[in-house]
Parts: structure tokens; C-alpha cells; sequence
């Protein structure tokens, strides 16, 4: 079978003269890109790789080959020129992305400002916007603090059940807790109470509010 042949277009010139132009399939092969010179002085080679011009452009390269790009590298001081006090506050941006930064609480969402091009201000958030936000924050703090203080009623609850298992009212000390709680333990113990399960029930549950109560003592 024949190798397919692209197809020919004619240009008709005059009578005596036609000239023949092979067009390009669109599946051809593309053309080799166009070869970059080193930017070292004096060298020859093809420049395949690329290195940051200065602090200022990182995003402008010199193009070196690869000894070249070896050489300028190694002599590359991001530093240069720079005090110790530049220094520091330059590593400490690019901790956070070189963006500015504040301590925290200080600003909110809804106070940050931006600025344009030209250096005017202006707010990301209209004043109806901050307003509705701050009005959700404050919601969210008072809730936040209600459901503290309910939890320290649960703790605290739980605590009076469990004295009130051992008999005892607070305030009392640990001493006197342990001495009571020995008591008991004694009083229903079922070698005491020759297997009396009404007595083991209340044993178990001296024991589980004993155990609450060391469990507040350890927080």
C-alpha cells in the first residue's frame, strides 16, 4: 500500500510557468522550537534553564545552561544587601504569604479593610453587612457562654446526687468523703448482708457516685 501523499495546491503564475506548494496536514509534526541562547557572556550553549533575575523579579529569569545555572545559583544570595532587622521581618512574612497579619482579636471579618491600585480604601463589607455580622457574633458569644454556664450546672448537680448517695451535704472535704464512703462499703458489703441484693444494688450505686466525686476531685 502506498504512503499517502499530502495534497498539492497549484498556483497558476502565467501560461509557461506553474508552481507547485505542498500544504501542511494538520497532523504534521510541529516545527522544533526555537533555540535559546545562554545569557552568560561569552557562552555558547543552548539555555535550558532558568534562574530569577534579582530579589525585585522573581518572576523575570535569566536562561543558562545547565553549568552556567550552577555557577549563578551557587553565587545567589537572596540576602544580599539586606540588614539583620530587614532580614527578620522579611522571613517572618513569608511565614504567613508575604499578606498582612494582626494580633489576635483585634480585627474581625467584619472591620478589615482593603485598598485599590491607587492606594484609596475601602471596606469589603457595607455597614448593613458588619452590622448583621456583629449581630451573629454577639448571638454566638451569648450562647456560647450560656451553654458554659449549663454545663457547670450539670457538673455541680451531678456532684450534690452524688454526696447526697453518700449522705453528706457541701461543702465537705475529700477526708471526710473517703471516711463515709468506707462506711457504706462495710455497712453493704454482701459478706455483711448474706447476698441481700437490695444491698449490692446500693453498693453499686455509692460506688458509681464515689467515683464522681473523685473524678471532680482529680479535675
Amino acid at each position: 500500500m502506498q504512503d499517502e501523499v499530502a495534497p498539492l495546491i497549484l498556483i497558476f503564475m502565467s501560461k509557461e510557468q506553474t508552481i507547485r506548494v505542498r500544504r501542511r496536514r494538520h497532523y504534521d509534526p510541529d516545527p522544533p522550537p526555537v533555540a535559546r541562547g545562554c545569557d552568560h557572556p561569552e557562552c555558547a550553549s543552548e539555555g535550558l534553564y532558568r534562574a530569577p533575575k534579582s530579589r525585585e523579579k522573581l518572576n523575570d529569569y535569566y536562561w543558562f545552561c545547565l553549568d552556567h545555572v550552577r555557577a549563578y545559583n551557587g553565587s545567589w544570595d537572596y540576602y544580599a544587601g539586606m540588614g539583620p532587622e530587614e532580614i527578620e521581618k522579611s522571613v517572618r512574612s513569608s511565614v504567613v504569604g508575604d499578606r498582612p497579619t494582626w494580633k489576635l482579636g483585634q480585627r474581625s471579618a467584619s472591620g478589615r479593610q482593603y485598598k485599590f491600585a491607587n492606594g484609596t480604601r475601602f471596606d469589603l463589607f457595607p455597614d448593613e453587612v458588619k452590622a448583621h455580622v456583629e449581630a451573629r457574633m454577639g448571638q454566638a458569644k451569648r450562647k456560647a457562654e450560656r451553654d458554659a454556664e449549663a454545663r457547670a450546672r450539670r457538673k455541680l448537680s451531678a456532684e450534690d446526687k452524688a454526696l447526697a448517695v453518700l449522705d453528706l451535704t457541701a461543702p465537705v472535704d475529700w477526708d471526710t468523703i473517703k471516711l463515709r464512703y468506707k462506711t457504706l462499703v462495710k455497712q453493704l458489703h454482701p459478706d455483711a448482708n448474706g447476698g441481700d441484693r437490695e444491698a449490692e444494688e446500693r453498693l453499686k450505686v455509692v460506688n458509681q457516685a464515689y467515683s464522681t466525686l473523685k473524678r471532680a476531685a482529680i479535675a
